[in-house]
């Protein structure tokens, strides 16, 4: 019985070990050092290196994006507020962020929603250009894809492939 129950105590401490501090599950090494409204910028910039791309928003806030890849299916977008603390961060690779592309919208509106795209494939003929985005959706890696008007800079539509293999 002793042994039962250390091995369910071992257990139970080691899966709290793969949360971060809000509670959820690690996806990416460095978030359990984060907690939201104490850390600033620097802590994020410590616990995940530099950032790719540093947006600055005119009320002072600033999104810092990570892009884990090329090949890789997590892009981390970090909120910073005008005072420099950590306001929320989330992983914009996921259905949910997708559905936020609409037609209409400039390349840097899906930067800042999705990060840096995988691979950006120019259609000339077509007159248009595609940025691809791997994700996982049930454990499955997929493509999404934002389609662009190569004149006026604007998304037209996007798609998503099959799985890949």
């Amino acid at each position: 019985m002793r042994f039962w129950t250390g091995t369910i105590i071992l257990m139970a401490s080691l899966l709290q070990l793969a949360c971060d501090r809000e509670g959820r599950p690690m996806q990416q090494r460095g978030l359990e050092k984060l907690a939201i409204s104490v850390s600033t910028e620097g802590d994020v910039r410590t616990a995940m290196g530099a950032p790719e791309t540093t947006w600055e928003e005119e009320n002072g806030a600033r999104i810092l994006e990570y892009p884990k890849g090329p090949e890789g299916a997590r892009t981390w977008i970090f909120d910073i507020d005008p005072n420099g603390k950590l306001t929320g961060y989330h992983q914009a690779l996921a259905p949910e962020h997708f559905g936020r592309i609409q037609p209409g919208m400039s390349k840097d509106d899906v930067r800042r929603l999705l990060g840096k795209p995988r691979t950006v494939v120019n259609f000339n003929r077509l007159k248009e250009e595609v940025w691809d985005y791997r994700y996982l959706e049930n454990q499955q890696q997929r493509l999404f894809n934002v389609h662009i008007d190569q004149t006026s800079g604007k998304v037209t539509h996007t798609s998503s492939s099959n799985p890949l293999d």
